[in-house]
């Protein structure tokens, strides 16, 4: 095994690293305050190819490995939480989606305007009465001619008011249960019928909009189906079972984060003549903190390594996206009680990564739901 990181790796990690904290650190509380969408964030990030990273240069992405994806969706996280997800839900959900189940025309024309960042993402496949229930959906897709008419709704959906390109689900059979679900490629401007009906107002995760989303009577060509009929399902749990691997990386960012700023703050601020790091209770929360994030780092890349090699990664990534997020959250937590009352208010930014970090636990599979897919597969049931 070799724990170093390639020239390639570094240099990717130097590059967005240096980007974050010029571009995104110095506007990350202004994002937290506004809750605007950063366009212009974007669109930088499109110029440096980090919209595209793990696709292939053919459809205008960064051609990148999976370890050096995890690295930048971290670094960007890092920086602020709502950029990790705008990223990660653009890329690692519909954009994936569209590279894993699309045919050759669908990946030139929706892929490659995603992978290159000229269109936004989004991923909608949960509903009010169907989050981690994926079959309990309610949206349906009636086949009418050459054509499938969507109705329903959706919830919860990151990038869904600014997405370009949105992977709907939706069931073609509803008597059939999960074998009824197939997927769509869905254009919000040019399809009439796709309502924004709001956008939540959340604790964190700021500056990506989370839209609650309306389909009346919406008409997609039926080349728009990714995959064939009845294949949705099993379509979701595999880009979610990737995507877990870029939350455990959003969760390791702003754990980095929350680590960084009580790291410097307990060097600075003093109590009883000398800097608080000196007490030994501080030393300890600091030591416990710092390996829970190498910890976390190697369970992150074992998945993504084994989802390099084809190998069977459900276990492993599900793992890294428990661990990492629950550590986060741990970590952010900690950051708060170093910073003492200074950290409950919002002079400093440790309330604002623990408020980011807690949606790791709870997006992308809950921490409930890993447990029970972590014990499946250590039972194989």
């Amino acid at each position: 095994m070799d724990f170093a990181l390639s020239a390639e790796q570094q240099q990717i990690r130097d590059m967005v690293s240096e980007f974050v904290d010029e571009e995104v650190v110095p506007v990350a509380d202004e994002i937290d305050h506004t809750d605007e969408f950063p366009q212009e964030l974007v669109d930088e990030m499109a110029e440096l190819g980090l919209m595209g990273m793990p696709f292939p240069e053919e459809y205008d992405g960064a051609g990148l490995d999976y370890h050096s994806y995890a690295i930048g969706i971290e670094e960007i996280s890092r920086g602020s939480g709502g950029l990790g997800t705008v990223v990660a839900a653009h890329t690692s959900l519909a954009g994936n989606m569209v590279y894993e189940f699309g045919n050759e025309s669908q990946k030139e024309s929706y892929l490659t305007p995603l992978a290159a960042g000229e269109d936004i993402g989004a991923f909608a496949l949960s509903e009010a009465g169907a989050g981690s229930d994926v079959p309990s959906m309610e949206t349906t897709a009636e086949k009418d001619g050459d054509e499938y008419v969507i109705n329903g709704g959706k919830l919860w959906i990151s990038n869904g008011s600014v997405a370009d390109t949105v992977t709907v689900f939706a069931k073609t059979d509803p008597d059939a249960g999960n074998k009824g679900i197939s997927s769509f490629v869905v254009r919000p401007e040019a399809d009439d019928g796709f309502i924004v009906e709001n956008t939540e107002e959340k604790l964190g995760d700021k500056g990506c909009p989370t839209a609650e989303l309306r389909f009346d009577d919406l008409r997609v060509p039926e080349d728009r189906l990714l995959g064939e009929e009845g294949e949705g399902f099993v379509q979701a749990l595999k880009t979610l079972n990737g995507g877990r691997i870029t939350i455990a990386a959003r969760s390791l960012g702003i754990a980095r984060a929350a680590f960084d700023e009580a790291r410097e703050y307990a060097g600075e601020r003093e109590q009883f003549g000398q800097p608080i790091g000196e007490f030994q209770s501080i030393k300890h929360k600091l030591a416990d903190m710092d390996t829970k994030i190498q910890a976390a780092r190697m369970l992150m890349h074992k998945a993504a390594d084994k989802k390099i090699r084809g190998e069977d990664y459900i276990k492993d990534s599900s793992q890294a996206k428990l661990y990492a997020s629950e550590i986060s959250r741990e970590i952010a937590n900690e950051g708060i009680q170093i910073h003492g009352g200074y950290g409950y208010t919002k002079d400093f930014p440790a309330e604002r990564f623990y408020r980011d970090a807690k949606l790791n636990e709870i997006y992308e599979g809950t921490s409930e739901v890993l447990r029970n897919t972590i014990g499946d597969q250590l039972l194989d049931t």
